[in-house]
């Protein structure tokens, strides 16, 4: 491809660029005759990009509370551990001995922290730790000789959940909720069978509410030769209060990337450990980081269910979750749990006076509310909307499935009482809008860089490449 430049006409302040014979299989209408490029000075560019910068939000920019997700500030310290040059090691390098004494410590950090009996840090994120779960679980079960086909997933649980026992080739089996929000035991013990693997629980579940019945819970399954899988994405609430192994859990993932310390959000990178007791420790993927006679070895099992992740899993995730448990200690946890659900229930009883409330009792990290008493046809896609006029990244919405209109709202432990006021008095003046002004909720966001999309158009006829100047 030739490029021809030619000084634009005079006095102008941009370069035009001539395309000529160009050789290219893209199809001459997405084909551009003339760039034009603009003759711009360093500090232009630079405000130019500074301006662009401003128009994204970020938990730097301010609060960002959304539900089950954990997108919390994160200290800037473990930042700069994450970059420090002697980790940045390839990921297949088995010579570190630095790398290695911290992944280990983590393993029995994380230990500590649920109650299990072994760690693997390989699995990338939560998702790919549920698979490896339910992989797990499945090599117990041939090992034993049997075939179960089942695995049991509560109406209230992350999309992941039924994803990941779909793509490990089991059959999900849906247990509905009770009035309390908990798991119904009557629909979970008519669904048990000899073909049930297990249950995969989130608990506290998506809306907010630790499951008081629990114990009964992993007993029936366990009555049932079935094992407990326990989704660990809302640990944040239980840090330093209660272990999962301590309620009956057999393996579970954590998010080291919502709980432990990761700027959180835009596809990742991520983490999600997976921990199991001791009779599932052989099937951990290969390899494991073990000490024995006080010297980090490279353990492999023969009936592991194989490498998940290149060596180190997500190193500097590791890194940076390492940091955090060590910063702020074992009651530093504790505390991390205590304001998590103080700011919650805080916020639930300000803002249950103006909004409805399905399930009224004391939550963990995370409440619902939803539209049912909005007036005018308000929805909860408009008060999103509008929230961001006020500053505050919108919280999860029409999630869980289960709460028709839900906003699933996470004020996490590191917002002040200010920042929480400040969203509660926006939430009250989005109510009284509803009320005497609706078009403001209608027609917003009013003051940000782009304007209310047509959400059925973006989800239908998305664009997914950019066509130029062709508008369409």
């Amino acid at each position: 491809m030739k490029l021809l430049n030619e000084k634009s006409k005079e006095g102008s302040s941009s370069f035009n660029v001539r395309l000529l014979d160009i050789q290219t299989n893209i199809p001459g209408n997405l084909q551009r005759a003339d760039i034009t490029i603009p003759e711009l000075s360093e500090v232009e560019v630079v405000r130019h990009y500074t301006n662009l910068s401003k128009s994204n939000f970020s938990v730097d920019n301010g609060p960002y509370p959304l539900g089950s997700c954990t997108m919390k500030y994160n200290p800037k310290i473990n930042e700069v551990v994450a970059k420090i040059p002697e980790f940045n090691i390839h990921p297949l390098s088995q010579h570190n001995k630095g790398a290695l004494e911290i992944i280990y410590q983590l393993q029995e950090y994380l230990c500590e922290i649920t109650g299990m009996h072994a760690f693997s840090t390989q699995p990338a994120a939560g998702a790919h730790g549920e698979s490896t779960g339910i992989m797990i679980m499945d090599a117990w079960f041939k090992k034993r000789g049997e075939k179960r086909t089942k695995v049991i997933i509560p109406n209230s649980a992350h999309g992941t959940n039924p994803a990941s026992v779909s793509r490990c080739e089991f059959e999900p089996v849906q247990v509905k909720s009770a009035l309390s929000g908990g798991i119904d035991l009557d629909d979970l013990r008519q669904k048990m069978s000899k073909d049930i693997v297990g249950i995969m629980i989130t608990n506290p579940n998506t809306l907010g509410i630790f499951d008081e019945n629990i114990l009964e819970i992993t007993k029936i399954i366990h009555d049932h030769g079935g094992l407990c899988y326990l989704d660990g994405a809302n640990m944040n609430p239980m840090l330093g209060i209660v272990k999962p192994g301590d309620f009956g859990i057999d393996v579970m993932h954590l998010n080291l990337h919502k709980t432990f310390s990761t700027p959180h959000g835009g596809g990742g990178p991520g983490s999600g450990p997976v921990g199991v007791i001791k009779k599932l420790e052989p099937f951990l993927p290969n390899p494991r980081i073990v000490k024995k006679n006080d010297e980090l070895v490279f353990e492999q099992s023969k009936e592991s269910i194989g490498r998940t992740h290149s060596y180190y899993g997500n190193f500097s995730i590791l890194l940076r979750a390492y940091s955090y448990i060590r910063a702020v200690g074992s009651s530093g946890l504790r505390n991390v749990a205590e304001n998590a659900v103080i700011n919650a229930n805080y916020m639930k009883e300000k803002l249950k006076k103006h909004y409805h409330l399905q399930y009224d009792r004391t939550c963990q990290h995370e409440f619902i509310i939803d539209d049912s008493w909005m007036p005018n046809g308000i929805t909860t896609n408009d008060i999103a909307k509008r929230l961001m006029d006020f500053g505050f990244h919108p919280p999860t919405i029409y999630f869980p499935l289960i709460v028709k209109g839900a906003m699933l709202i996470e004020p996490t432990e590191t917002e002040t009482k200010e920042n929480l006021d400040a969203f509660i008095d926006a939430m009250k003046v989005i109510k009284e809008e509803a009320e005497h002004d609706p078009e403001k909720l209608t027609k917003a966001p009013l003051n940000t860089p782009i304007g209310r999309l047509d959400i059925v158009r973006a989800a239908r006829k998305p664009k997914l490449t950019w066509c130029g100047s062709n508008p369409n």
